[in-house]
């Protein structure tokens, strides 16, 4: 962030304000929809433009939020700074972001805004699930709106009610549930904590205290699954992964006792709390063969949260099956 701003301050000593042939009485971005930004994994500096003119948005790290709500921030031109700028000809990205902006085109005129307020609208994006009728998510779109915004310009102050930045979206990549290869569809089961599980080296998908009248080794009726819910201290459902470059997922990690520093864990998505015939439910099927009982785990209708963001795993998402050996 630090080098935006002294990137704008640059730029402007740089260019100057000379005269052009650009005359500026009301700013106008309404027909471009979609601002773009310079750097897309720190969202710092915001930017739209047109073939002589642009308009900024300096934030800080973290305030474009990938999570759904409404956000809103002060203008106070050191922070969160909105500017204006016309120029001399034809303007480029790289008159915004380069390290070394260009000598021309050169700024006419420029508006700092010195009030207001940012206000930001947050919605996710997702898309069907390609395997079954689950969802994922795959960005999230925010809605840019400056209230009550006071420009200080070459002719004095100006104040719009309601100027409409437009909107700005970030792009995700969807959850990752693609389970290690395990012959014939085996899930985990933790000896020292109550905890079924899959994994890949990203991520595992956990059931912690599962109902124990779930896993009992009689075999279930033709189409009479045992059912439970997902409550607050039973069967309890966790998507967990593994920040980039930490570690790798393996067993001994998913089933310590005290989760290990390495790898890190990024994103903790929590299983909603089930409602009886409708979602977030556990199904077991049991079956035997010769002294072998084989627990066949389904997650029905599950819906994965983090904050204020979620998605749907799937009617019938199969977490994998729990070998048991018969007891006398």
């Amino acid at each position: 962030m630090k080098k935006y701003a002294a990137l704008l301050l640059f730029a402007l000593l740089l260019n100057g304000c000379d005269d052009g042939d650009l005359t500026v009485d009301k700013i106008d971005f309404d027909d471009i929809a979609e601002s773009q930004s310079c750097d897309p994994t720190t969202n710092t500096l915001l930017y739209k433009l047109k073939p002589q003119e642009a308009i900024l948005l300096q934030l800080p790290e973290g305030a474009i939020k990938n999570d759904p709500g409404d956000y809103t921030y002060t203008i106070d031109a050191k922070t969160y700074n909105v500017v204006y700028r016309a120029y001399d000809g034809t303007v480029a990205k790289e008159n915004i972001c380069g390290l070394i902006p260009p000598s021309t085109p050169k700024v006419t005129e420029e508006w700092l805004a010195t009030n207001g307020v940012i206000e930001i609208s947050t919605s996710q994006n997702e898309e069907p699930n390609k395997t079954d009728d689950g969802t994922r998510i795959t960005g999230y779109t925010h809605s840019i709106i400056f209230k009550n915004i006071t420009f200080d310009k070459p002719s004095g102050l100006q104040t719009q009610p309601e100027f409409k930045f437009g909107i700005y979206k970030t792009v995700v990549s969807p959850a990752n549930l693609t389970f290690k290869t395990n012959p014939n569809g085996l899930a985990y089961e933790c000896d020292e904590v109550a905890r079924v599980y899959n994994y890949n080296n990203t991520f595992y998908l956990s059931i912690d205290d599962i109902d124990p009248a779930l896993l009992v080794n009689v075999v279930t009726p033709s189409n009479e699954p045992r059912t439970s819910l997902i409550t607050a201290t039973q069967n309890k459902v966790f998507y967990k992964t593994a920040k980039e470059g930490t570690g790798s997922i393996t067993p001994a990690f998913v089933c310590a006792k005290i989760q290990p520093s390495a790898p890190a864990i990024e994103e903790t998505w929590t299983g909603q709390l089930g409602v009886a015939n409708t979602s977030g439910i556990i199904e077991v099927t049991t079956t035997k063969t010769a002294q072998i009982y084989e627990h066949t785990i389904v997650l029905k209708n599950v819906v994965l949260q983090k904050g204020n963001s979620s998605f749907k795993l799937g009617s019938s998402f199969v977490l994998g099956k729990i070998n048991r050996a018969e007891t006398n």
